[in-house]
């Protein structure tokens, strides 16, 4: 049976698992994690009966299930009991023992026998997706300047606060980013970026010629991260920060108001690296190379499950 990528309805925690099972050669069946009541209001870690838990969960059960999240904790955890294969992506917040292998980004602080520490989050960038994507919105976006500027917003998540203010802000220094360093600019929000802050920056860098993705259609995303020379992008998702660090681009990220003690590990190991910089308001360039850990990961997964 096909393996399974198992995951709440979380696309940065799916993109994570799934990265992970396409490096290591993989072909898995993604389910989607959605307890029934009353579960859904207990936290994972709770429930006496993970299995029965959620109703997507039957047999035939896979060789291999690759988790990510606290609910695929909870749940793997059961399954490698009956017998499976569990890799865990992030920190599982229970002994790493009850998993066959953790793959953790060092800000989790996590260490361990099985566990197996990367720089970055786990993610689907390669470079043949990049280009594949760049082929399909090069002619789309042939009307823009270059130098080329991806812009990646994400949206408030209970530690930073991306809100209609602080994307006011994020406009005016990318407006004055196109008038004062002609560049292009193409911009995607996200699905936690809110309304009234995607209509903020799209009123800033539209009447100047900037491009914004209105989310009818084929995301532009992996076209983006293809095609561009520097990326801007929101300090809130480790996942797109992690996306942009796979490219050959210069990638800004742009600072947002509150504080996440893992977060600001995770991106000062990158601006001490001289991955990344803080986003001042104006390009810059300087010389940088990929930096993606998933392939790594997922040969150690690979090695230790022995497949």
């Amino acid at each position: 049976m096909a393996p399974w990528v198992i995951s709440s309805d979380y696309a940065g925690l799916q993109a994570q698992a799934l990265g992970l099972a396409e490096a290591a050669g993989l072909s898995p069946e993604l389910r989607v994690l959605v307890p029934r009541a009353p579960w859904r209001w207990v936290a994972a870690a709770h429930w006496p009966a993970p299995l029965a838990a959620v109703p997507e969960l039957r047999p035939p059960w896979p060789g291999v299930v690759i988790g990510a999240g606290g609910v695929a904790a909870a749940v793997g955890a059961a399954l490698r009991r009956r017998g499976q294969a569990v890799v865990q992506v992030q920190h599982p917040r229970m002994d790493p023992r009850r998993f066959d292998v953790v793959v953790v980004n060092r800000h989790d602080g996590l260490t361990g026998a099985n566990v197996v520490v990367t720089r970055t989050a786990l993610h689907r960038v390669t470079p043949e997706r990049l280009a594949a994507a760049a082929a399909i919105w090069r002619p789309r976006l042939a009307h823009l300047p270059r130098p080329l500027v991806a812009v990646l917003v994400g949206g408030s998540n209970g530690r930073l606060n991306l809100d209609v203010a602080v994307g006011q802000a994020l406009g005016v220094q990318l407006a004055a980013m196109i008038r004062q360093d002609r560049i292009g600019l193409a911009l995607t929000p996200s699905r936690r970026t809110g309304p009234a802050v995607t209509e903020a920056l799209t009123s800033a860098v539209r009447p100047l010629g900037g491009w914004v993705w209105d989310g009818a259609g084929e995301n532009p995303y992996y076209g983006l991260l293809g095609l561009a020379d520097a990326i801007v992008v929101t300090q809130d998702s480790v996942s797109m920060i992690s996306e942009a660090v796979a490219t050959p681009a210069p990638v800004m990220v742009a600072a947002l108001p509150g504080r996440s003690r893992r977060q600001g590990a995770f991106l000062h190991g990158l601006v001490q690296a001289g991955r990344v910089r803080m986003f001042t308001g104006r390009l810059e360039a300087w010389p940088v190379a990929p930096l993606n850990d998933t392939q790594a990961a997922a040969s150690e997964v690979r090695r230790r499950l022995g497949f």
